[in-house]
């Protein structure tokens, strides 16, 4: 049998292996993108959660988002009921364990205590500032028409977006994108080489297929 801290070792160094390995390859990666798919998804536990380093955690999030969805877009129970259950339930838990703790010879729960710091709220605030100012940057310069590629990547996604949401309700919606957020990176990386070489096809297809259109901004960019 293997020692659990050699196998430690082992998962805790099989991304950088893996990232090594990606970065020797000199392909061309999908959506242009350079880094190992690791380092891109930012090589804290979020990359981890999502390419299911951390298998229990991802597993875990991934049945609460489906019991989530079976609750309300199944069974048909609503969002503010559910709420005032379940701090009922737990309020009603707490109130007796910390009334009861005496005769069950447990000691009362303690509540951790939670104040948010004025530079936690300014971090925050900043960091939304900052999103919405590169959002709104992104789509002045989109409809300024210099960037056909932006502009026709962001209408055909709006357009894709608005299909699928006449097939499905919004809560389903969402839990198809978050099952697919929480996925789709996994099988990416494991089938990497076959993806990128099929994406990068059809962007050449693609672009070719634009070149033939008589579309003046098209010609200028392909002159320069």
């Amino acid at each position: 049998m293997v020692d659990p801290a050699v196998e430690d070792q082992i998962m805790a160094a099989e991304p950088q292996l893996i990232e090594d390995k990606q970065s020797v390859s000199g392909r061309r990666h999908l959506f242009g993108r350079r880094k190992p798919l690791h380092a891109a998804l930012g090589s804290g536990k979020t990359a981890d959660i999502l390419l299911w380093r951390q298998k229990q955690m991802s597993g875990a999030i991934l049945v609460s988002a489906t019991v989530i969805w079976l609750l309300f877009e199944r069974i048909g129970y609503h969002l503010l009921p559910f709420l005032c259950h379940f701090l009922i339930l737990t309020l009603a838990i707490l109130f007796l364990w910390s009334n009861l703790s005496s005769f069950i010879n447990k000691s009362p729960p303690k509540f951790p205590d939670i104040r948010l710091s004025q530079e936690m709220c300014d971090c925050i605030a900043l960091l939304l500032k900052d999103q919405i100012n590169e959002g709104c940057l992104y789509l002045r310069e989109m409809t300024t028409g210099r960037d056909i590629k932006r502009f026709l990547t962001v209408i055909f996604t709006l357009w894709v977006v608005s299909v699928i949401g006449g097939w499905f309700e919004f809560l389903t919606l969402v839990y198809i994108l978050f099952v697919v957020l929480l996925t789709a990176p996994l099988l990416y990386e494991r089938n990497e080489n076959l993806v990128d070489a099929y994406g990068e096809k059809a962007g050449n297809e693609i672009m070719e297929v634009l070149q033939k259109l008589p579309l003046p901004f098209l010609k200028n960019n392909k002159q320069h």
